[in-house]
């Protein structure tokens, strides 16, 4: 191993917290080095994480892909768009997304080099606890080089989380990373866990024809969602026809040749068994420390194997920080890129700040959920006095315009401040229309506030303008 090669901050993980951790220490003055050891299918460096290779940006490419052919064969005769001899070109769809995840890999390789990051391609690990110089990190892949830093960033994100029994073959038992690859369309897809990743693969591959079965283990569909929205989420999800089946204990799962069959329990507490042609198990992720040199450095993980940090993402190590999916926290590439700039800001000894409260959720479906802040349930268990306010999507003339009239916005506020303290969205462009309501909670405005912002017509903003006047039981249009 040649001498080590000098940093002021390394950062491990190229992902959306590690990337981002890195061009920001770079435009505050450090000397900063990251490291990925994520490559392509051709063995080239692939910076971007799970997000950008495996999960948000390829699963939104293939979702907008299947949406445009489910627009194509099911709702284009209502414009006046006749659709002759339509035909699935998957192959195409697929290299689409390859490429949109390939046109994102290189923007971050051409980040780095705008902001004079040393890029390594290949494992980062500790070499042992720190010296007078700081930490040595090994790098291992095409070549092996030693780096030194005196502060170190861990930005290794997660893996899926295998269910007993049935280890992911990416062939018959798939991961998000097999979901988003499968060659052919199954007749019969199952789907062990309706969360995002569940509900998102679960669309795209019903839209693209398959007959998809989601079996759920909590015994209500979407926990963390608002209540009144989960409930027409569901709605919505079982017309459109996908089957979801809640409390539902899963029992024997075998892979064979051709087809995967689970044993289950149903909520009804009777003996099930189903048979699919491809199987996707989504229940979770788990912390990424695998190789890292944990046990050299002497760097703590909790319980669950997360990486210990306070508040301010520091681990037990001086000067070693840990972000995005590896540390506590909503496993979210905005939290992390979020984690990553305060970090860098606080290592050049100013006061970045992430605000867990304000996070926004998203799920990409059709229609799309987006919320920010709390749920009418969780201000009910603490027994907050609020006032709720909602709109429809159906009174929205951009929503009419567009033909997605599915859905609401839904706003709750204190009931003596009138601040708001949560903004529920599922309607067409949620992901988008959350972005004001994470503005205004972030400078405490109220229902109010928003109620008298003008808003431009004709959009779908107006919803959210409508839903803050219902708080106070003056809408104008519904």
């Amino acid at each position: 191993m040649s001498s080590s090669k000098q940093f002021d901050v390394v950062v491990i993980g190229a992902g959306p917290g590690g990337y981002i951790a890195a061009i920001r220490a770079a435009q505050l003055g450090f000397s900063v080095a990251c490291v990925d050891e994520w490559s392509n299918a051709k063995g080239a460096p692939a910076p971007g994480g799970t997000c950008t290779n495996v999960g948000c940006i390829p699963s939104k490419a293939l979702l907008q892909s299947s949406e445009h052919f489910e627009h194509a064969g099911h709702g284009f005769a209502e414009h006046g768009i006749d659709v002759a001899g339509l035909k699935l070109n998957l192959g195409q769809m697929l290299k689409r997304k390859d490429g949109v995840v390939k046109q994102n890999n290189d923007g971050i390789l051409y980040l780095f080099k705008k902001n004079k990051i040393s890029f390594f391609h290949g494992r980062a690990a500790f070499t042992g606890a720190a010296t007078a110089d700081g930490y040595t990190i090994a790098v291992s892949g095409s070549s092996t080089e030693s780096l030194s830093a005196r502060h170190v960033v861990i930005a290794t994100g997660s893996n899926a989380r295998e269910l007993a029994g049935a280890p992911f073959d990416e062939k018959m038992i798939l991961s998000n990373t097999g979901a988003l690859t499968i060659d052919a369309v199954p007749a019969r897809l199952g789907v062990i866990g309706a969360g995002v990743i569940g509900l998102e693969m679960g669309s795209v591959w019903r839209r693209l024809g398959a007959d998809v079965t989601v079996l759920e283990g909590l015994p209500v569909f979407l926990g963390a969602v608002d209540e009144q929205i989960a409930k027409e989420a569901a709605k919505l999800f079982a017309k459109q026809g996908l089957k979801i089946s809640l409390d539902c204990k899963i029992g024997t799962i075998k892979a064979g040749k051709k087809d995967v069959s689970v044993e289950y329990v149903d909520g009804k507490g009777e003996a099930q068994k189903a048979v699919f042609d491809k199987l996707i198990i989504s229940i979770g992720r788990t912390p990424n420390t695998t190789g890292l040199g944990a046990d050299v450095a002497g760097l703590k993980l909790d319980e669950r194997g997360f990486i210990a940090v306070d508040g301010d993402c520091k681990t037990n190590l001086p000067n070693v920080w840990a972000v995005g999916d590896v540390v506590r926290g909503p496993m979210l590439a905005h939290k992390a890129e979020e984690e990553g700039v305060a970090v860098a800001e606080r290592i050049a000894g100013q006061h970045g700040h992430t605000n867990f409260n304000t996070i926004p959720w998203v799920i990409y479906t059709s229609p799309e959920i987006a919320w920010v802040g709390q749920t009418e349930q969780q201000l009910k268990a603490a027994g907050v006095k609020y006032k709720a306010g909602s709109f429809p999507f159906m009174a929205n003339g951009r929503a009419r315009a567009l033909g997605d009239t599915a859905g609401m916005v839904k706003f709750l506020a204190d009931a003596v401040s009138d601040e708001i303290l949560g903004v529920h969205i599922i309607g067409p462009m949620a992901s988008e229309l959350i972005s004001e309501a994470v503005v205004a909670m972030e400078f405490k405005a109220s229902a109010e506030d928003i109620a008298r912002i003008c808003h431009a017509h004709p959009s779908l903003s107006e919803a959210t303008k409508e839903a803050a006047l219902a708080i106070d039981k003056r809408t104008l249009n519904f």
